[in-house]
């Protein structure tokens, strides 16, 4: 079974080897890096009866980086990142990521904070479950940006998704 923690790895070393290293000290073995996820779309609905978000158009790969010192960006397939929420204790699905939703209507910002639960790709349609955080979720919109809050706790209280999580998931640099 193919976990978030064996994905990340992965992209992690990926992402470590294509970006353009700086000098380093030496480091741990058990040093880890916090990564956050951002996905786009062309446009979104919002079914509220079976709180449902489905993203019409979602970008074929989903953006992920980590803050400093580590400085990890790349990307991933979209179809490679719905699997973060197999089994195991390390799973978004024993402890499911919110998110931002940001919807730009014309000159319009429309933003909501949701928990993202049970994504299903269907080309390119991706539809999650959500629990609305805050804000208002309107039925649909267009030019949409997921932000998804880290793996692991956050380093600073700015993220609002993330103030209320307080996770020990993390992804592992070699």
């Amino acid at each position: 079974m193919t976990t978030r923690r064996s994905l990340l790895l992965t992209a992690a070393a990926v992402a470590a080897t294509a970006v353009p290293a700086r000098p380093r000290v030496a480091q741990a073995a058990d040093e880890v890096a916090d990564f956050l996820f951002v996905q786009t779309a062309g446009a979104m609905t919002f079914d509220k009866a079976a709180s449902k978000l489905t993203l019409a158009g979602v970008g074929p790969t989903t953006l992920f980086f980590s803050d400093r010192p580590e400085r990890i960006a790349g990307n991933m397939k979209t179809s490679a990142f719905v699997p973060f929420w197999s089994k195991g204790k390390d799973s978004f699905l024993s402890d499911p990521p919110n998110a931002d939703l940001s919807i730009l209507e014309g000159s319009k910002l429309q933003q909501a904070v949701v928990v993202l639960e049970n994504p299903e790709l269907n080309g390119s349609d991706l539809t999650y479950n959500v629990k609305l955080v805050g804000g208002e979720m309107p039925e649909k919109g267009s030019e949409v940006s997921v932000f998804i809050d880290i793996i692991g706790m956050p380093l600073t209280p700015l993220s609002y998704a993330g103030v209320a999580r307080r996770g020990y998931r993390r992804a592992f640099l070699y």
